[in-house]
């Protein structure tokens, strides 16, 4: 919106054509998003607070977390406003990869702000039921599947790339759309059920969502991807201002989601972030190196699969509980130590998957 401006008021003010240069709009989306984060987010609280609007605690859980009933939830919402604001601000609104990512998070949020709403609101314990939740969710990853493979401009739209390999590269064809379906759904599922500890899933989706600004700007850059061998894809540099709108709506919600919580962001927020990162990683043509960035969602959505898996085919479970983060709790991990050794591990992961940008 406001580079449309921009460029009108170039014609008479040349200085107005330094907002056409994406590190400068990346920047000034994240100091928007994490301004707007910071100045509503009290405001927002007190409001969820006034509704009554809060977070029911299942009692099979670890008993530390009793404490946490009643902690206002669907902060999501507030995610959600700060990056749609930040990026229909400072993006260029004609590209399709901006109109496919603010699609999918809007939607995603959708999904997840009638689920926490029948839960927190109409005190449904099963919200939205499992069946509808990954019907919408399959219906809208499915339509940006075949959208993005429809409207690929060349083969490297979907073509997938192997990490530390120059030269290893593998035409998907249809493929693409089963493999953009998992992504985006299935990235939506596993970032939801990280976030079950304060400020254990926001941070990982700050890293990650930064990481991944930095590869689409590399990529939409014909002498960077050039140089480091990574497919040029003009036009992908546009969500650097995305990325940075999600890295600061996501600090901005952590100063409030912190141990100990003010707010959780509920599904509204963790449905449509794991959405966005996913098909982020799609445009991109990083999905493996996404993959190794966001082991700890990985290594939460395995350890549910393998307890489920287990306890049907043995009756024993493999863990005291599933997701992981649980098990350690229940292990003896106060749970700023979980929290703090996920991010740490999450460091290290981001840096190796940025590392394979170089090793080619």
């Amino acid at each position: 919106m406001l580079v449309w401006l921009a460029e009108l008021l170039q014609e008479y003010v040349s200085g107005f054509g330094v907002f056409r240069y994406l590190s400068l709009r990346g920047i000034l989306s994240i100091l928007t998003a994490l301004g707007i984060s910071m100045v509503l987010g009290p405001w927002f609280i007190r409001k969820l607070n006034n509704l009554q609007i809060g977070q029911a605690i299942r009692d099979d859980g670890p008993e530390s977390h009793l404490s946490k009933s009643g902690t206002p939830t669907m902060g999501g919402t507030l995610i959600l406003f700060a990056i749609v604001t930040a990026t229909l601000l400072w993006s260029d609104l004609s590209n399709r990869y901006v109109q496919a990512v603010l699609f999918v998070t809007v939607t995603f949020g959708a999904i997840g702000w009638v689920d926490d709403y029948r839960k927190v609101v109409e005190k449904n314990s099963r919200g939205l039921p499992a069946k509808w939740k990954y019907f919408w969710q399959s219906a809208v990853g499915l339509l940006v599947a075949v959208g993005l493979y429809l409207s690929a401009e060349s083969s490297v739209e979907t073509t997938l790339y192997i990490p530390f390999f120059k030269n290893f590269a593998w035409e998907m064809g249809l493929l693409f759309i089963a493999v953009t379906y998992f992504m985006i759904v299935g990235f939506s599922n596993a970032v939801n059920l990280t976030d079950g500890l304060d400020g254990l899933a926001i941070m990982p989706t700050v890293m990650v969502g930064s990481a991944l600004g930095i590869i689409a700007y590399l990529s939409g850059h014909a002498n960077f991807s050039s140089y480091l061998h990574i497919p040029f894809i003009p036009g992908t540099g546009e969500l650097v201002v995305f990325c940075g709108a999600l890295a600061g709506a996501g600090l901005g919600f952590l100063w409030f989601n912190t141990y100990p919580a003010q707010v959780f962001m509920g599904d509204v927020g963790a449905l449509s972030l794991g959405a966005a990162l996913g098909v982020i990683a799609v445009i991109v043509r990083h999905e493996i190196v996404f993959f190794i960035m966001s082991g700890i969602f990985v290594m939460e959505t395995v350890s549910v699969i393998l307890q489920v898996a287990s306890f049907k085919l043995t009756g024993r479970r493999i863990f005291r509980m599933a997701p992981l983060h649980h098990h350690f709790e229940l292990k003896g991990w106060p749970e700023p130590r979980v929290i703090v050794r996920f991010w740490i591990i999450t460091v290290m992961l981001v840096l190796f998957g940025l590392a394979t940008l170089k090793i080619r």
